[in-house]
């Protein structure tokens, strides 16, 4: 499986999580089999709120599920037509949210959970 991770900066495990899918400036993936971590740039972390699309970019990198803090249904839609499993985790850095996915203490993203705005959680 290969999560993808939005983050504030390039620091693997150590990452900070973004609060927001779409606004991160990267994408940290991480192969649960082969353990390797990797960093993609979210060449559309600069967008009017609905209209980040980087779906092609996590097809490219192989990514089946997002952990994140929170994202608007549109993306939610395009992620999960896409067969990428988005998942809400509350965790401050990669190697946390990680954690709480494996210990199952996630919830899957849905449009009735979405969020309405770029500061619905932060």
């Amino acid at each position: 499986m290969r999560l993808c991770i939005p983050t504030l900066d390039t620091k693997g495990l150590d990452s900070a999580m973004c609060d927001h899918f779409g606004s991160a400036p990267y994408f940290t993936l991480y192969d649960t089999e082969s353990k390797q971590i990797s960093t993609a740039i979210n060449g559309h972390s600069k967008h009017t709120h609905g209209s980040c699309m980087p779906v092609d970019m996590l097809k490219t990198h192989q990514a089946d599920t997002v952990l994140c803090k929170g994202m608007g249904a549109r993306a939610i839609n395009m992620l999960t037509a896409a067969g990428i499993k988005p998942f809400l985790v509350d965790a401050a850095t990669v190697s946390e949210a990680i954690e709480k996915f494996n210990a199952k203490n996630v919830r899957i993203l849905n449009v009735r959970n979405a969020c309405q705005n770029h500061d619905c959680h932060s």
